[in-house]
């Protein structure tokens, strides 16, 4: 079997955890009915004044980050040609599959009118000026894109090799789009946030923010490979992929460090460091900076890069650290209206996004056990977990 090789993993998919995710997602499903059936309001804590949540800060704009698995795997493997990452793409793509796919799902959950989504692919109702309409139109082409590039595993479980070898003749034009959409929108949801200027916190409102919010996609694209494969490894019992991860762990501290100090300077010319010292917000701006400071930091030594413990608290860190931050963009940090307006998510809300990545757990699950997306090794493979 040759190194790239991909198999099942095979066993029981009735676990434990998946039944507490399914759990999870007849829970938000439920709510869902509420929802449409009553309207936002019935379920959610939004209002005129803060007409979006955790929804769209959570659910899209962070969700979406953790989709970035598969832009980082492509621009490594296909573009600066480290072939070596090669086994790695295959549950990258699908990480980005679920993460996209169900931002999508959370849009139409959000939306007002969803009856009228169709409407961003109507040439008649487009507005090419609008950052709102390339993030939508961008984000539903690269979902598409997504879905052709796993669509080998496909292929390969169901014996279709003539449909699969095909594709492969084509297939370099979707991996180009599929580096090229999300460096555009993931910099446009940076831009998003520019265009409401006084409204977001000097803490965060910048020209830089399309900068940004591309490097902490690149960044929280590594990481979360980089948790997941070791995540993956330890539930599967399978053997860890330290060789591979190593490299990337050095990729991620420089990108962590990097990231931290063009905020500080960005903060020090526009004269706003002191806020970041004495405003009201500024616990939230040393939690996530602490983050993605701790996160680098324990990479920065070689021989952290080759323990599994510090690759995974590591990726943990930096990926709190980018939450954290896009969520202080979206949310904490921005205050849509003046007035006695405020929000802080009901529990319904939150049930459906935490269904919603309950979704994402438990199909995760049913793909990696029952199609080729795991690269093939000589362990035994588990028959629980």
């Amino acid at each position: 079997m040759s190194a790239h090789a991909h198999t099942p993993l095979g066993g029981r998919l009735f676990t434990l955890p998946f039944l507490i995710c399914l759990a999870l997602v007849a829970v938000a499903a439920s709510v869902l009915v509420e929802r449409y059936q009553y309207g936002l309001g019935a379920v959610t804590n939004l209002s005129d004044g803060y007409p979006w949540g955790i929804w769209v800060a959570v659910d899209i704009v962070i969700g979406t980050a953790f989709g970035c698995a598969g832009y980082v795997m492509a621009l490594l493997v296909y573009i600066l040609n480290r072939g070596q990452y090669h086994p790695m793409v295959r549950p990258a793509v699908l990480a980005s599959l679920f993460g996209y796919g169900l931002a999508g799902i959370a849009v139409l959950v959000d939306l007002g009118r969803y009856w009228n989504f169709w409407h961003l692919l109507a040439p008649w109702y487009a507005q090419p000026n609008s950052v709102m309409f390339e993030v939508g139109l961008c984000v539903a082409a690269y979902s598409t894109v997504l879905v052709i590039e796993f669509a080998p595993a496909f292929l390969e479980r169901f014996g279709m090799a003539k449909a699969k070898a095909a594709l492969n003749k084509v297939l370099w034009v979707f991996i180009a789009l599929g580096v090229l959409l999300p460096t555009m929108h993931q910099s446009s949801l940076g831009t998003m946030m520019v265009i409401v200027g006084h409204k977001l916190s000097p803490l965060w409102q910048t020209q830089l923010l399309p900068v940004f919010f591309l490097a902490t996609a690149v960044l929280m694209g590594f990481a979360i490979v980089v948790w997941e494969a070791v995540l993956s490894s330890l539930s599967f019992r399978r053997p860890q992929e330290t060789p591979m991860l190593r490299k990337l762990a050095g990729i991620m501290a420089v990108l962590g460090l990097g990231f931290l100090t063009l905020r500080l300077v960005d903060l020090l010319v526009r004269g706003q460091l002191g806020t970041a010292f004495g405003g009201p917000l500024s616990g939230m701006f040393w939690s996530e900076t602490l983050l993605l400071a701790a996160g680098s930091l324990i990479l920065l030594p070689k021989a952290n890069r080759g323990r599994t413990r510090a690759l995974f608290v590591a990726s943990s860190l930096l990926l709190a650290g980018g939450i954290l931050y896009r969520l202080n963009v979206y949310l904490v940090g921005f205050t849509p209206a003046v007035g006695p307006w405020h929000y802080f998510p009901s529990v319904k809300e939150i049930m459906v996004t935490v269904g919603i990545f309950a979704l994402e757990v438990a199909l995760y699950l049913v793909f990696v056990k029952t199609l080729p997306v795991m690269h093939a090794t000589n362990a035994v493979q588990p028959k629980h977990g």
